[in-house]
């Protein structure tokens, strides 16, 4: 009896101790699991934080890299189609955003790892990038204008000077760095978008009276580019832009005397945008008396007298109908034109003091515009 009972008790004591052994086993087994879930979930979740910190990075300048960025590795990573690094209608009068890559260039690269208080990872010419340069700044940017081949780098070059000349210290700064000139020989650039952002760079340097006079030089060349290249294009409205500032003042007036008659070609044949800023400019001629008879032999076509009809939009027709007063006014100068010139027929002179002309200003007392009648009334005197 003791030896079957003995080992019943011994085969007991070996199934407790299994079982016992499997528990461990199972909570064991079970607790690297969990670890091993959680293990995962957590590194899951520090991966989604540290994707969010980069894109929320990448969205504000401090993504770009700390150490060891220059000009040129920025411009590489920003410069994807498509990007737009300007915003429109930026400081001043025109902006427009360009994009690009950065030109490998040794010369460059040299001025660049010289910088000593702009941060290495600012790209300067990041249309985003809206801190005022300094003047070290602007040498180094101007030199990379005219050192680099790049189409892209010149470019925005050129619109991050345009966005700074916009301050008036700035324009004062880019003149002494002799960088009028390096930004006006980019007007002879063969790539048409490159034209026009030197021309908007121009524009906002000729708001400086200084600047006038180093920018004069240009005033015959951007003329030919105005009226022989594309109507209405991009180029072609920053030019008269620029010939609109140049006229502000009447020092350098005498120099457009020339192209008088193809300013009023393009006033009739440009579209809406190009009339208006014929318009300003011609505006501009009109105010100065020494100007007149220029104006008034200007060969006009009679298709002229319809920017007087009363359908015209109101910011054409309010422009000529102050050509009109400005140049009669000009005629009541006492002593001007005392020698009365002979004008031919087709010029402005016949156009303006014809009875067609008379009885369409007549015509707009009726106007539904309280602005165009209230011009109109104060004109219809001088006819």
């Amino acid at each position: 009896m003791g030896g079957p009972r003995g080992a019943g008790w011994v085969a007991a004591g070996l199934l407790l101790g299994a079982g016992a052994c499997y528990c461990i086993y199972r909570l064991t087994r079970g607790r690297r699991r969990g670890d091993r879930e959680l293990g995962i979930r957590s590194s899951k979740s520090a991966g989604a934080l540290e994707e969010g910190t980069s894109e929320g990075q990448l969205c504000g300048r401090s993504a770009r890299p700390q150490t060891g960025g220059t000009w040129e590795s920025q411009w590489s990573k920003t410069s994807q189609p498509g990007v737009c690094f300007g915003n429109g209608n930026s400081c001043l009068r025109e902006t427009h955003p360009p994009s690009g890559q950065m030109h490998d260039s040794v010369s460059v690269q040299k001025l660049i790892d010289e910088k000593t208080e702009t941060p290495k990872n600012k790209d300067l010419t990041d249309g985003s990038y809206d801190d005022v340069l300094n003047a070290e700044q602007l040498q180094k940017l101007l030199y990379l204008l005219e050192s680099t081949e790049d189409p892209v780098i010149i470019e925005r070059a050129l619109i991050t000077l345009g966005n700074n000349a916009a301050f008036s210290v700035n324009q004062a700064i880019i003149r002494e760095l002799g960088g009028i000139p390096i930004v006006a020989n980019k007007i002879n650039h063969s790539n048409q978008s490159i034209k026009e952002k030197a021309l908007n760079a121009l524009n906002n340097l000729s708001v400086n009276v200084e600047n006038q006079i180093k920018i004069k030089i240009y005033i015959s060349q951007v003329c030919e580019d105005v009226f022989s290249g594309p109507l209405n294009s991009a180029v072609q409205l920053a030019g008269l832009t620029l010939l609109t500032n140049m006229t502000v003042t009447n020092d350098h007036q005498h120099m457009l005397h020339s192209y008088i008659t193809d300013l009023f070609q393009v006033l009739l044949t440009g579209n809406g945008n190009t009339k208006v800023q014929v318009l300003k400019l011609l505006l501009n001629l009109s105010e100065n008396p020494a100007m007149t008879e220029g104006l008034l032999r200007a060969q006009v076509d009679s298709s002229f007298l319809s920017l007087y009809d009363s359908h015209v939009a109101k910011e054409i027709l309010l422009r000529v109908l102050t050509l009109f007063q400005n140049i009669k006014n000009c005629l009541k100068i006492e002593g001007h034109l005392a020698v009365q010139p002979t004008f031919t027929e087709g010029s402005l002179f016949f156009l303006l003091h014809g009875e067609e002309c008379a009885q369409k200003i007549r015509a707009l007392v009726d106007h539904h515009d309280a602005e165009v009648k209230e011009k109109v009334v104060t004109i219809i005197p001088k006819i």
